[in-house]
């Protein structure tokens, strides 16, 4: 059990409540910066050195804090990094998923993907500050804001931060039976648009070449690329195309997502997802993109840090078994570094980005001694 008094989970849940009811839609920065503001205040009180990275191209801002150590100590730190945006747009609260507790289960937008365990990481570091604990490292906690699109702003001030550090520990939501994550999917990210040539349905068809038909063609030629067996995915969403059902379609477009386990695959798939660009009668294929995130996986660095949360985890009265993810994360950037990485230690829970979204409250206070025992103790 960490040396840290954290709360109970009634506690917890109390406060983390104003987080779930403050939203931040990735897209609207100033939402996101209003959450910021309030990590900030209550960290820089307690003594927390803090850096506030302005947000760019639309997005809020990255906030990062650290702590001295045992004695001042300037050995590498432990990082943990957690995200603030949610995929729930402005209103969700207000209409289909206002917070609510149900028995052990507390619903409401992004508490489990991943208002939970940003806020255990923000909770821990705060009470190491303000209960003067001394820690074997620093540590630097990092709240980012553009997580659930793929880090375009905060990416380099991971990788950055990384760079230096002892660990990494990402408290995304836990999985299935409470699993951490030691291994995840690399993750592409491409962009189709198709143009052709428009034409009237009925008197001139011929004339026409349809940028719907040629998209359509990509899409069962992308979705037969799935190989479940070699652990590749890929899903093509959103679509679009035509206008009106008297026009042949002169553009059509569609965003391509691609998973897959290995560094080695994924330069594959891309080169394949690329390729696909071209012009052949009347129709021209522009394509672009590639992978976002790189895989995530699993060495005997990271086992060893699994076995020092797994031993925590039982001291605070739970199993806490591993797994390998498809989803990706930050934790992906980091561990690509070779920054020994262990991702998943936010609260059980299911219903990431749906509408039934929720956290087991009642593990709350379990799983916050878990990853704030981590932050102490790892030398």
């Amino acid at each position: 059990m960490p040396a840290t008094t954290l709360g109970t989970s009634e506690q917890l849940l109390a406060e983390l409540r104003l987080w779930v009811e403050q939203e931040t839609p990735t897209t609207d920065p100033w939402a996101v910066n209003a959450l910021v503001d309030r990590c900030e205040a209550e960290l820089a009180a307690v003594g927390g050195e803090i850096t506030r990275i302005p947000g760019r191209d639309g997005f809020g801002d990255t906030l990062v804090c650290r702590t001295p150590g045992a004695a001042g100590s300037n050995l590498p730190p432990v990082m943990v990094s957690g995200h603030l945006d949610t995929v729930w747009d402005h209103g969700t609260l207000a209409g289909p998923m206002p917070f609510r507790v149900e028995g052990d289960k507390a619903y409401g937008p992004g508490i489990y993907d991943m208002k939970a365990g940003s806020f255990m990481a923000f909770h821990s570091v705060r009470e190491i500050l303000r209960q003067k604990i001394p820690t074997k490292r620093p540590i630097v906690l990092l709240l980012t804001p553009d997580e659930e699109v793929g880090s375009p702003t905060s990416r380099d001030v991971i990788e950055q931060t990384a760079r230096g550090a002892r660990a990494v520990l990402i408290p995304e939501p836990a999985g299935a039976g409470g699993a951490c994550v030691t291994a995840r999917k690399g993750v592409g990210r491409f962009d189709i648009r198709v143009r052709g040539v428009s034409a009237h349905s009925g008197g001139n068809w011929s004339e026409g070449r349809s940028a719907v038909v040629a998209l359509s063609r990509l899409v069962l030629q992308i979705h037969g690329m799935t190989d479940l067996a070699a652990g590749i995915t890929t899903n093509v969403a959103p679509i679009f195309g035509g206008t009106r059902p008297n026009v042949i379609p002169p553009e059509a477009g569609a965003e391509v997502d691609l998973r897959v386990p290995t560094i080695a695959e994924g330069e594959r798939m891309e080169k394949l997802i690329l390729a696909l660009a071209g012009e052949q009668d009347g129709i021209a294929i522009t394509v672009t993109g590639g992978m976002n995130r790189p895989p995530f996986a699993e060495n005997a660095e990271i086992r060893a840090l699994y076995d020092q949360a797994k031993a925590l985890a039982a001291a605070a009265g739970y199993d806490l078994p591993k797994q390998h993810r498809g989803g990706g994360s930050d934790g992906n950037f980091t561990a690509a570094l070779g920054i020994p990485t262990l991702d998943g230690l936010g609260c059980t829970g299911a219903g990431a980005h749906a509408p039934h979204e929720h956290i087991v409250w009642t593990d709350l206070a379990a799983r916050c001694a878990t990853l704030c025992g981590l932050l102490e103790a790892i030398d």
